[in-house]
């Protein structure tokens, strides 16, 4: 029950979006909106956030509601995996973000890479798609998948970016603190074994 009321006002969300693009009855359009304020109104008796700030999350898109998705590179240097140290928490994350528009998965691992890790690589396969709230990351007002493209180091030195405030190799028995937003120990352990077994791509 701990995230009923987090799936609830995204439902409800979801259903006020596409009645709000597709109606055209101005009664139907004046419930829509009522139906998207009482989610969050939800988000905010569980979460204390302002009422403004979550309207503006949950009114800064138009059309029908689909999955946001993030792009996470998974580059290994023999047994240790890149993670970066996020400025925004001071935690440790895979190098990644939001997918950008007129790139495709890969350019976008590439480009991440490059801007978070100062590193080039070439992606090569796809490790996994994860759904967010299907693992324990923290709670969301938005529904993710992670895509996970395997890629491999093929020039430049490690350094530090606009967002990140380092970058490293480590050994899945060193891993750092990670930013459970961005990724959980399960995951990064999965990653490893798919390296090390050759196992499928794990897919939710």
């Amino acid at each position: 029950m701990q995230k009923k009321w987090l799936e609830w006002a995204k439902e409800i969300q979801a259903i006020a979006q596409a009645g709000l693009t597709y109606t055209t009855d101005p009664f139907d359009e004046e419930r829509f909106e009522q139906l998207r304020n009482l989610s969050v109104e939800i988000l905010q008796s569980y979460t204390d956030e302002p009422f403004e700030k979550i309207h503006h999350l949950f009114t800064n898109e138009t059309g029908y509601q689909t999955p946001k998705v993030d792009i996470r590179a998974v580059v290994f240097d023999n047994d240790k995996l890149l993670f970066v140290k996020e400025k925004a928490d001071g935690k440790w994350a895979l190098p990644g973000g939001w997918a950008d528009i007129n790139l495709s998965p890969k350019e976008i691992a590439v480009k991440e890479v490059k801007e978070e890790a100062g590193i080039d690589v070439t992606a090569n396969k796809l490790s996994g798609i994860i759904d967010m709230h299907k693992h324990p990351h923290p709670p969301n007002p938005y529904h993710i998948y992670k895509i996970l493209i395997q890629c491999s180091w093929s020039g430049g030195s490690l350094q530090k970016g606009l967002e990140t405030d380092n970058a490293l190799f480590f050994p899945q028995d060193q891993l750092p603190e990670l930013s459970l937003q961005r990724n959980t120990y399960e995951q990064v352990h999965k990653l490893f074994a798919n390296r090390n077994e050759n196992l499928p791509i794990f897919l939710d």
